[in-house]
């Protein structure tokens, strides 16, 4: 009994195993097919009506559910009797009769008809496959009797020339190239002989020969002469191709005739009197003979040797010929060759004179210029020019304003100077200025006037500071007490360094310390004797840190009354004037000091001088003038009507001065106002050019004149000697944006702050100055065509946009950013670029992988299948949302697609080198995969990289990933095999 037990044990847990197997079976079947299970009805009458293949299949699907051990009764054989059991054993033991099987259960019935139909697919499908190997058997027959039919036809009509061949061989009229060449050439010399009448037309055309009157006379005499005649005829009758039999007859008659050459006499003798009566026939018959002859004759050794000489005869001629041809066309390359020698040696003589006579008028100018800075005398001086340089936001242009009583500072952009503005004072309105002043300094003004230059402060505008500064006698360098020397302000410093510039600087915003007590437009002095203690403590705290901050700078300074005699003679020595540019205070100290410098210290350099010493400041259109010239004349004399020498890009340009215009005294060039017309003007003053060809005039570029007795030449060669640095400045790109400005010298600054400031540089195709039309868009639409829609861009610096310029851009997708200011223009352009990259890698976010290298925990596997979940440590690389995985080293499979990066409970999108995640898997594609069946933690997962991916990582995500991560990126081109 314990037997039993133990064995009916054993079997219940085979037959549990046998059980989930056919679970497992069931269900797929069920699944993938969805066969129904036919009624019981049915069942049973399909049973009664089976065939005996039916049958067959039934006992295999019985064998098969028996031999898993399960029960094909119905009802299981869970609860069934056991002597129903024993009988059942004791019948299958005594080979009862097939037809006491039992009855089918579902299960049989299923895996029966899956059978049946499996088998009657596999019918199916070999019938197909026959069918088709059919078809291709009947294709490949029908190409292989095409094939056969056309060798066969080649053939027959190869044994078809073959027989003609041989019947032509045997009839003897075979021709081979060579012997049909020759009676072809035989066939030419014979019709020759008949256009020279050797041989008559009619004969040769069968017609009867005209009767002739009958000549009696010697019968011997007349058959030597013709026997001569026929001689001569043989040995000048062209050679005739004629078969090897004929000719072999035709030489044995000949030979038979000369034999009875001798019984002629016997043959006249025989012919008796009838001689006469054949004589017509005679003559009429012997052109007949000759033409045969001719015909039957073959070439010989002479008639080769005469187409040899012959054909010596026409090479000879054709190289005559040749060489007369060569000899003309040498001739005619030498006259050439000498014609462009010539002009050469008179184009060389025409730039040795030009050459001479610039030389020539380089020395006399140089010696004029040499007289003219002899003559300068210490009683004429010249306006000393002032430039006024500082960090942005400093005062400088509302420091000017508070000179001048006027405002320009707030009629610019954003208050930000982005233009060289050019003032003149005069010396009358020095002397109200420094009035309260000069009443206790004494000071004897001796200059007719001062010449103040406005230069912009922020960092942009690098080249106009320092066009500026190249330009002035004297600087201000404004300070901002409250905040000392600034970025802008230490550069302005160097640049006046580099120059050996002598500057003053104005401690600005003098009225920010603590409790001021305004006194407005009075000296500085006086001002500070009303403040009260705790503000003069304050104002020295500050004066002794922007002191300090010079100091660190390499400068010596002092207040300017503390100075002494021996720091005024140093020029190392800075005097610092504090100032307020909104009450007035210290302004007409700021002035004073200006014109003492420039008469004790730089009175030799202020001495008037009568050469033009003329720079270009601004290139500007202005309504009802066209495009002007802002030019800073330092020293020498314009005049209306005067011929100008400007410097551009494509070369010098002469121009006639149409007019010369200044801003009324004491307001400023930019400034819209009446201006003043001149006739002639004197230096330093800055004047408005205006002029023919003007819009390409280089800003910072030298301005020259041509007198009576200068050389054009030489005047052209000197302006353009200063360019090569401005060329590279405004040399463009193939593709970039394009960019308008209102100046030239704002444009310059532009194109700097693009190029070498923002990050990355914003390169330029293609610049301007004025209004934007309607032209210009549709330039910059090329962009689009060669795809950089990002480059279809105009960025407008404080320029008009025409209203069919507007409406255009949008219909060529264009667009059009305008400002005031620089910095806001540079801000909508790179908010606009920040957009575009984002959407183009939103775009490419499904093509580009970022490489990476993971190694699975194995003490953190959470889930081995659909999804997987593990942890996992990063081991190079970047693994990101999105990355696809897989093993190389199991045949590059693929593992799935990482769905969620979590640390520490958190959801992250990225995870760097280094960093342990857990991570969830899912492949859509193949859901079984399973963690510790197809891979497990002993190979690590690489994300898979292709050549799309990595083209997109390099056009939209370069900046993302660092050299580290490029490298891995080649490490695992070298894996996946990525050319």
């Amino acid at each position: 009994k314990k037997g039993k037990n133990k064995k009916k044990g054993g079997g219940a847990k085979e037959k549990v195993a046998d059980d989930d197997d056919w679970d497992i079976l069931l269900a797929a079947e069920t699944q993938n097919d969805k066969v129904e299970t036919a009624p019981k009805e049915e069942a049973a009458k399909e049973e009664e009506t089976a065939t005996p293949h039916d049958d067959a299949g039934a006992d295999a699907a019985a064998a098969f559910l028996a031999a898993q051990g399960i029960d094909t009764a119905d009802g299981g054989g869970g609860g069934a009797d056991k002597k129903k059991k024993k009988k059942k054993k004791k019948g299958a033991a005594g080979g009862g009769d097939s037809n006491d099987k039992a009855p089918m259960s579902k299960a049989g019935k299923v895996v029966a008809e899956r059978m049946r139909l499996q088998r009657e697919e596999e019918d199916r499908i070999r019938a197909a496959e026959e069918a088709e190997a059919a078809r291709i058997a009947e294709l490949e027959a029908a190409d292989e009797a095409e094939r056969k039919k056309i060798e066969d036809e080649k053939e027959r009509k190869k044994q078809k020339q073959k027989e003609k061949i041989e019947r032509q061989k045997r009839e003897g009229t075979y021709l081979t190239k060579a012997q049909k060449e020759k009676k072809r050439m035989a066939e030419q010399r014979l019709e020759a002989m008949r256009a020279a009448g050797m041989i008559p037309t009619i004969a040769m055309d069968g017609q009867k020969p005209k009767k002739e009157k009958i000549v009696y006379g010697n019968k011997k005499k007349d058959r030597d002469e013709d026997n001569e005649e026929k001689a001569t005829v043989e040995e000048v009758a062209p050679p005739t191709e004629v078969p090897a039999e004929k000719e072999l007859k035709s030489t044995e008659e000949i030979t038979k005739k000369e034999d009875s050459g001798d019984d002629w006499e016997a043959a006249a003798d025989d012919s008796g009197d009838d001689w006469d009566a054949d004589s017509d026939s005679d003559a009429g018959g012997k052109f007949d003979d000759l033409e045969k002859k001719l015909k039957e004759a073959s070439i010989n050794e002479n008639d080769d040797e005469d187409l040899i000489e012959a054909e010596k005869r026409r090479e000879k001629e054709r190289l005559r010929i040749l060489g007369l041809e060569r000899a003309e066309r040498e001739r005619i390359e030498a006259e050439k060759r000498d014609k462009f020698l010539a002009e050469q040696e008179l184009v060389s003589r025409q730039e040795q004179e030009k050459d001479q006579k610039r030389e020539e008028g380089k020395k006399k100018r140089m010696e004029q210029e040499k007289a003219n800075i002899a003559a300068r005398t210490r009683d004429d001086l010249r306006c000393p020019i002032v430039v006024i340089m500082g960090h942005v936001d400093t005062g400088k242009t509302k420091l000017l304003d508070k000179i001048r009583k006027t405002n320009v500072q707030e009629g610019e952009a954003g208050g930000i100077t982005q233009q060289i503005g050019a003032t003149f004072f005069e010396k009358k309105t020095l002397l109200q200025q420094t009035a309260r002043l000069n009443e206790t300094e004494k000071f004897d003004l001796q200059v007719p006037g001062m010449l103040v230059i406005d230069t912009p402060g922020h960092e942009s505008f690098t080249n106009l500071r320092s066009r500026g500064s190249s330009l002035c006698d004297v600087a201000i360098l404004v300070v901002d007490l409250m905040h000392g020397l600034e970025q802008q302000t230490i550069e302005s410093l160097n640049m006046l360094r580099k120059r050996n510039t002598p500057f003053v600087v104005a401690l600005n915003k003098i009225d920010r310390c603590y409790a001021w007590k305004t006194c407005k437009d009075s000296p500085i002095r006086d001002a500070l004797k009303e403040q009260p203690e705790g503000t003069l403590q304050e104002f020295r705290t500050r004066t002794s840190e922007a002191k300090v901050q010079l100091m660190e700078q390499g400068i010596n300074s002092n207040i300017y009354w503390e100075m002494g005699d021996d720091d005024w003679l140093n020029s190392d020595f800075v005097p610092l004037v504090p100032t307020s540019a909104i009450t007035g205070e210290g302004v007409q100290d700021v002035l004073m000091l200006l014109c003492q410098m420039a008469q004790r210290k730089l009175w030799k350099k202020m001495m008037w001088c009568a050469n033009l010493q003329a720079t270009v400041l601004e290139v500007k259109a202005i309504d009802g003038l066209g495009m002007t010239v802002d030019v800073l004349v330092v020293n020498g004399y314009l005049k209306e009507g005067d011929k100008a020498v400007f410097c551009t890009l494509d070369g010098p340009v002469v121009a006639e001065i149409r007019g010369l215009l200044t801003p009324p005294p004491s307001r400023e060039m930019r400034i819209k106002s009446e201006y003043i017309h001149h006739k002639q003007v004197k230096g330093a003053l800055g004047v408005k050019i205006i002029g023919n060809g003007l819009e390409k005039v280089m800003a910072g570029t030298p301005v020259m004149v041509v007198g009576p007795d200068d050389e054009e030449e030489d005047i052209k060669a000197e302006v353009m000697s200063d360019l090569t640095s401005l060329q590279d400045k405004l040399s463009m790109d193939n593709k970039g944006v394009m960019v308008y400005a209102s100046t030239l010298g704002a444009l310059e600054a532009l194109l700097q702050f693009l190029r070498e400031e923002t990050k990355p540089p914003i390169p330029v195709s293609q610049i301007g100055i004025g209004t934007v039309h309607k032209r210009d868009i549709t330039k910059i639409s090329v962009m689009n065509e060669k795809g950089c829609s990002e480059y279809a861009t105009v960025l407008a610096f404080d320029v008009p946009i025409d209203k069919d310029a507007r409406e255009h851009a949008i219909e060529m997708n264009v667009r059009v950013f305008t400002a005031d200011i620089i910095y806001h223009l540079f801000d909508q352009f790179t908010r606009f670029m920040e957009e575009l990259t984002e959407k183009r890698r939103e775009e490419a976010a499904a093509v580009a992988v970022f490489p990476s290298i993971i190694k699975i925990l194995p003490q953190h596997v959470y889930n081995q299948k659909d999804p997987i979940i593990v942890g996992v440590e990063v081991v190079e690389g970047i693994l990101k949302v999105g990355t696809p995985l897989c093993v190389p080293a199991l045949d590059h499979i693929h593992i799935g697609i990482v769905t969620s990066i979590e640390m520490n409970g958190k959801q992250q999108d990225t995870a760097r080198k280094g960093a342990s995640v857990a991570i969830k898997i899912v492949n859509e594609h193949n859901p079984t995969i399973t963690y510790g069946r197809q891979f497990d933690c002993a190979n690590n997962l690489y994300s898979t990289l292709t050549r799309a991916s990595i083209d997109a990582l390099k056009t939209n995500f370069k900046e993302k990933l660092e050299n580290e991560d490029w490298r891995l990126v080649v490490k695992m081109k070298k894996v996946f095999g990525i050319i």
